[in-house]
């Protein structure tokens, strides 16, 4: 009791406010249903942003997709030459509007009856028609196949997405702190995997009263102290980068039990860390 009252008494020479050692914690979830095959990374393991630490089984989802690349393949080659169908009826075509042109000029010279006149023009007419109803059924046919090989493009490229979701990846760069699972595991969407933290950017959460917070602001400078114990500390220089907007009771952690009816606000101090400081370490800070 005399130690702590003598700690208590000295605090407002040496830091504003005492708290705990944070990081940035990432946990990384299953994003696929399937074996875990691999994963290569250990507690306490660095990882950068982007790493691939572990591989969920991908044969399902790669057969699928060879699947759906045939079937899309059938489709293209189903479709319709339109030019090359619709040739022969073009070709008729012509050759009837050339028998119309002979008889009308021979209906106009008097030289056949206007009857062959009017039976060549009936042709054309047909022709006409059976080549416009050709460009539509094949015009038809192809956008339907079009549309076909554009949903199976659409499910490929869902595939793929979920085959790049079984590459198990680190979202940022820091230390494994928790492994989940093993190797040969099954694993389904949103099972955690492993919990990574950015121990380099650390902060301390701290608490202050109403009356410090008035001489308090984001960005502020403030100097970090990390106790090691037996009297072993080290300072780091930080900014204040978070605030809270909303007072809390002081936590029992920290402080008697008089001074824990007060309402306090946390605050956030960053500094970059040396490896030293370790999450859940007490702390000082001393506002500039």
């Amino acid at each position: 009791m005399a130690l702590i009252m003598t700690a208590c008494g000295n605090k407002g020479n040496q830091f504003d406010a005492t708290g705990t050692f944070e990081a940035t914690e990432t946990t990384v979830y299953a994003e696929h249903n399937g074996a875990l095959l691999s994963l290569n990374i250990n507690e306490g393991d660095e990882v950068t942003n982007g790493q691939e630490v572990g591989l969920i089984d991908t044969t399902q989802v790669w057969l699928q997709i060879q699947q759906l690349t045939a079937t899309k393949e059938a489709y293209q080659n189903q479709k319709p030459d339109l030019q090359r169908q619709i040739a022969a009826t073009r070709q008729q075509l012509a050759q009837a509007q050339l028998e119309q042109k002979r008889y009308q000029e021979l209906v106009n010279d008097e030289a056949v009856p206007a009857k062959m006149l009017d039976d060549a023009t009936n042709q054309v007419l047909v022709l006409q028609k059976q080549l416009d109803a050709q460009i539509s059924s094949l015009s038809n046919s192809s956008r339907s196949l079009d549309k076909q090989v554009n949903a199976s493009e659409a499910q490929v490229n869902l595939l793929k997405d979920q085959l790049r979701k079984c590459h198990v990846t680190a979202p940022i760069q820091g230390t494994v702190l928790e492994k989940y699972v093993e190797r040969g595991e099954f694993v389904s969407i949103g099972k955690p995997i492993l919990k990574i933290a950015d121990i380099q950017h650390m902060f301390i959460r701290a608490y202050v009263t109403s009356s410090q917070l008035q001489n308090i602001s984001l960005g502020q400078s403030a100097k970090v102290m990390a106790d090691f114990g037996n009297k072993q500390k080290k300072e780091y220089e930080g900014k204040v980068t978070w605030i809270s907007s909303r007072s809390e009771f002081t936590p029992k952690t920290i402080l008697t039990d008089d001074e824990r009816a007060d309402l306090v606000y946390a605050v956030k101090v960053a500094f970059p860390n040396d490896g030293l400081v370790k999450i859940g370490m007490y702390g000082e800070v001393k506002f500039k």
